[in-house]
C-alpha cells in the first residue's frame, strides 16, 4: 500500500504536519487484556452506574419515561422488521412499506396536515429541514427563519448549524417572561424578507402557544408557519393544521420509544399538501400493480440519489423506520380513545405537581397559564443544587435551565409522564420542600 501511494514509510503519511505539533512517545494506555479480563473491568464499570428506572423521573425537556406497552417490543423484535433492509425493491418489501404508509396515515390524523414523510433522525433535524423547505419554497432562499425563544434551544443549536451559509442566522425573540411566544415582539421581527415563522406548542417551558395568532403573523408576511409540536399534546389541543400551521414536525419518543440515555427517538414532519414535492427524506405512496392488486412503493423520491443533484431538495437518504414502527404500534394500541385520555391524565398531573409545588415557600412560577405536561418554576435556590441533592434521594428532580440560560440559574423546568403515581408526586414535593426549609 505504502509503494502504491508513492512513500516509503507510514510516518511519511504525516510529513506535512509540522513536527512541534505532532505526538511523540508511547500513549498511556494499559497493556493488552484477555477477552474475560476485559469483560470483567468493563462489568465492574457498569455497576457503578445507576439505572435511571431506579429513580422517580420529573426530567423532561424533550425526552421522557413513557410507558411502553409489551405490545410495541412484541411487533418491533419481529425478524421482518428487526433486521430489514432498506424498501428500495417494492416487491421484496410490501410489509415493511406498508407499515410506513400506515406510519404516515397516523401523523396526518395527529397533526392535521396532508402529507407526512417516512420519518426522520429526531425532532431537531426535522425543524432544520422545515426551514430549508420553508426557504426554497418561498423563493426566499436567502430568507430569515424567525424563531420563538419558546422552541427548545438545543433545537435552534442544529437550526442555526444546519442552515449555515444558506442566509442569515435564524433570529430569536425572548420569550415574554412566562414562557410563552410574546405576539408583539414576533409581529416586529417578521418582514418581507421572513421565509418562516417557528413556534413551539407547548413552548419549551410548557406553555399553551396561540397558533392562530402566529399564523396569522406569518401569514401576512408571506411566510410559512413551522410547529414543533408535542404528539401526545395534540390528544387534547387542536392540531397545527387546524390553527393554520404549514408545517409541524417534532420528536416522536414518547410515542413508544424508550427513554434510553436520550434516544433513539425518531423525528416526525409532516405538511400542506401543496409542498409534497418539497418534502425532505422518503415517502411511500399507495398504488396499484398491473393486476389492479393494492401496494406500495417509495414515491417522488426527490433527493440526490434518485435525480440530479441540483434538483435535489434534501440530502437525508434515510429514516427511524423502526421507531416509526413502534409509534404506530403504540397510537394504534391508545386508540382514538386512549390518546386523548392519556393526554388528559398527563395534563391533570402536571397541574396537580405544579399546584403542590407552588404551595413550597419560596418556590414561584415561570410558566404562565395553563400546561400540558411541563412546566417551569423558580426557586430560591440554584436549580442544579437542587437537582444534584435530590439525586441523592432517588429523584431526577428535572431539568436546571441555567444550563442553557446562565441568568436563569435558579429556574427548574419540570415534567410528569404516566409512570407517576400522586403518592410519587407528592412524596417528591416533601422532599423539595424539605431541602428548600
Amino acid at each position: 500500500m505504502l509503494a502504491a501511494v508513492g512513500i516509503s514509510s507510514l510516518d511519511d503519511l504525516f510529513e506535512t504536519i509540522p513536527a512541534e505539533v505532532r505526538f511523540d512517545g508511547r500513549l498511556d494506555l494499559p497493556e493488552p487484556a484477555a477477552e474475560a479480563d476485559v469483560w470483567r473491568e468493563l462489568s465492574g464499570l457498569a455497576a457503578r452506574n445507576r439505572p435511571a428506572d431506579e429513580l422517580v423521573s420529573f426530567l423532561g425537556g424533550g425526552i421522557y419515561d413513557t410507558f411502553v406497552p409489551a405490545v410495541v417490543d412484541a411487533v418491533t423484535s419481529r425478524s421482518e422488521f428487526l433486521t430489514s433492509y432498506t424498501p428500495y425493491q417494492a416487491e421484496r418489501s410490501q410489509g415493511v412499506l406498508q407499515a410506513i404508509f400506515e406510519y404516515q396515515t397516523a401523523i396526518c390524523e395527529l397533526t392535521g396536515l396532508d402529507v407526512s414523510n417516512a420519518s426522520m433522525y429526531d425532532g431537531a433535524t426535522a425543524l432544520a429541514e422545515a426551514a430549508i423547505l420553508a426557504a426554497a419554497h418561498g423563493g426566499r432562499p436567502g430568507g430569515r427563519i424567525v424563531v420563538s425563544g419558546g422552541v427548545h434551544p438545543e433545537y435552534v443549536q442544529v437550526l442555526a448549524t444546519e442552515t449555515h451559509g444558506l442566509g442569515p442566522a435564524p433570529v430569536v425573540i425572548a420569550d415574554d417572561g412566562g414562557g410563552l411566544t410574546s405576539a408583539a415582539a414576533l409581529r416586529a421581527a417578521v418582514d418581507a424578507q421572513t421565509a418562516a415563522v417557528v413556534i413551539s406548542q407547548p413552548s419549551f417551558f410548557g406553555g399553551i402557544e396561540d397558533l392562530a395568532a402566529a399564523a396569522r403573523i406569518a401569514h401576512d408576511a408571506g411566510a410559512l408557519l413551522i410547529v414543533v409540536a408535542d404528539p401526545l399534546a395534540l390528544g387534547i389541543l387542536a392540531s397545527p393544521g387546524q390553527e393554520g400551521a404549514d408545517i409541524a414536525v417534532g420528536e416522536g419518543q414518547s410515542l413508544g420509544n424508550y427513554q434510553n440515555f436520550g434516544g433513539p427517538g425518531f423525528g416526525f414532519f409532516a405538511a400542506r399538501k401543496e409542498l409534497t414535492r418539497r418534502l425532505p427524506g422518503r415517502i411511500v405512496g399507495e398504488t396499484v400493480d398491473g393486476e389492479g392488486r393494492r401496494g406500495f412503493v417509495l414515491t417522488l423520491q426527490t433527493r440526490e440519489q434518485h435525480i440530479r443533484r441540483e434538483r435535489a431538495t434534501s440530502n437525508i437518504c434515510s429514516n427511524h423506520a423502526l421507531n416509526a414502527l413502534a409509534a404506530l404500534v403504540y397510537l394504534s394500541w391508545l386508540g382514538k380513545d386512549g390518546l386523548p385520555a392519556l393526554a388528559l391524565q398527563l395534563a391533570r398531573s402536571a397541574a396537580y405537581l405544579r399546584e403542590r409545588l407552588l404551595g413550597v415557600p419560596g418556590v414561584e412560577p415561570y410558566t404562565r397559564g395553563p400546561v400540558f405536561r411541563e412546566f417551569a418554576v423558580t426557586l430560591p435556590v440554584a436549580a442544579g443544587d437542587l437537582v444534584a441533592a435530590l439525586a441523592q434521594r432517588g429523584y431526577l428532580a428535572g431539568l436546571d435551565l441555567g444550563r442553557f440560560w446562565p441568568e436563569r440559574g435558579n429556574t427548574l423546568l419540570l415534567a410528569v409522564s404516566e409512570s407517576r403515581t400522586r403518592a410519587e408526586i407528592d412524596a417528591f414535593v416533601e422532599e423539595v420542600s424539605a431541602h428548600l426549609d
